[in-house]
């Protein structure tokens, strides 16, 4: 080796140590990227950055419209055509049957991993799982013993109290413009849907039990995952058994009896496992939806799908619900819209303000690299 350094001589030698170095350079690009891919499967803050980066705001919301949609057409069928009308029951069945697919998800390292422990308290998760099983329980419930109209008119009272709830607990604030399009909005689902008022004592107690465990809900689920390293899967493993626990609780107390002498037959057991996976899957979009944007914005969205699916049956399905509710259906979607590009203008002004912080601590950061580069190249020249 000496012979041949003398042979190359400096410039020789310099370049046999440069190409060392890519070499090196290269066998730690890999190590890198192999890191990188652990990660983002088997941490928490690399899962988290993988959901971000691949289910956007948009992406999210689109996903649980389309669920939504779907699930409503799948228990029309089960509480219609099968005759399953046990709500706490069925749902129940949908927690179960997500919990599953998780565990199966788990066994084949295909679940995002959680935050340590310690980061987030179990008191936390478990209010989240009972929350849950109360906001879920009781719409089934409300809209089993009220009326549609009555249920929308329950749906719309969870927009000020999530408004208030975050100011109360979170200290947020809402824009001056922002509650007046929340407002116009409310009054056009008002109108657009709130065709009558029939309910009973039960029901309407039921329907008021449910606004403020709707409301918390999905506060919880929004800000465990913006504050945290929680992805909408792992919240979903973390707070199922808890949810499930107070199924059971609540399915003798609020469901008719009877579920034990269902006609369990195939056709109809595979009618409600279809309408499971619709379950996971809206339990799932949901709660991407909730970790892409805010617990206001998903309640407009619930809005703006009910205004769709009733423009849709009138425009595909000859339905008529009169030129009332039309006009109040077209009325909040565009308040949907004005509120929509409120939210977008925001979230411009807010990186429009980070990203020169940004880049001066990269450049910041970067300036001590360069002068260490620099030095060692300076050493490799004088050996």
């Amino acid at each position: 080796m000496g012979l041949l350094e003398s042979i190359l001589g400096k410039d020789g030698r310099r370049l046999m140590k440069r190409k060392d170095s890519d070499a090196g350079q290269q066998g730690r690009a890999l190590e890198e990227l192999r890191g990188t891919l652990y990660s983002d499967i088997h941490t928490s803050e690399g899962a988290k950055r993988q959901q971000q980066k691949l289910c956007g705001p948009f992406v999210a919301l689109t996903f649980n419209f389309i669920v939504a949609v779907g699930i409503i057409m799948a228990n029309k069928v089960v509480m219609g055509k099968v005759g399953f009308n046990f709500p706490i029951a069925l749902s129940l069945i949908h927690y179960v049957t997500s919990w599953l697919l998780m565990a199966i998800f788990k066994a084949l390292s295909l679940l995002p991993a959680s935050p340590p422990s310690k980061s987030t308290p179990f008191s936390s998760l478990f209010v989240l799982g009972a929350v849950m099983a109360m906001a879920t329980g009781l719409a089934n419930v409300s809209l089993q013993h009220n009326s549609v109209g009555f249920y929308q008119m329950a749906k719309i009272a969870v927009t000020p109290t999530i408004v208030l709830a975050e100011f109360m607990i979170l200290s947020k604030r809402v824009t001056l413009q922002k509650v007046i399009t929340l407002t116009i909005v409310s009054i056009g689902v008002a109108v657009a849907t709130v065709t009558d008022l029939q309910f009973n004592f039960f029901g309407a107690c039921v329907a008021l039990a449910w606004i403020v465990p709707s409301a918390i809900n999905k506060i919880l689920w929004s800000n465990l995952q913006q504050t945290g390293n929680w992805t909408a899967l792992a919240l979903m493993w973390k707070t199922s058994p808890i949810t499930i626990f107070f199924f059971v609780v609540l399915m003798p107390l609020l469901d008719p009896p009877g579920v034990l002498s269902f006609n369990w037959t195939w056709n109809n057991a595979s009618t409600i496992i279809i309408s499971a996976l619709f379950g996971f899957l809206l339990q799932w979009s949901g709660a991407l939806a909730l970790g892409a944007t805010s617990a206001i914005s998903h309640v407009v969205l619930g809005q703006f799908k009910t205004c769709v699916i009733m423009l849709g049956g009138y425009v595909f399905f000859n339905s008529d619900p009169g030129m009332v509710s039309l006009s109040g259906a077209v009325v909040a979607l565009c308040g949907m819209s004005f509120y929509t590009f409120l939210n977008l203008q925001g979230s411009k002004e807010s990186s429009a303000v980070t990203k020169p912080l940004l880049s001066k601590q990269n450049s910041i950061a970067a300036k001590p690299k360069t002068i260490i580069e620099e030095d060692e190249m300076e050493k490799m020249d004088s050996v």
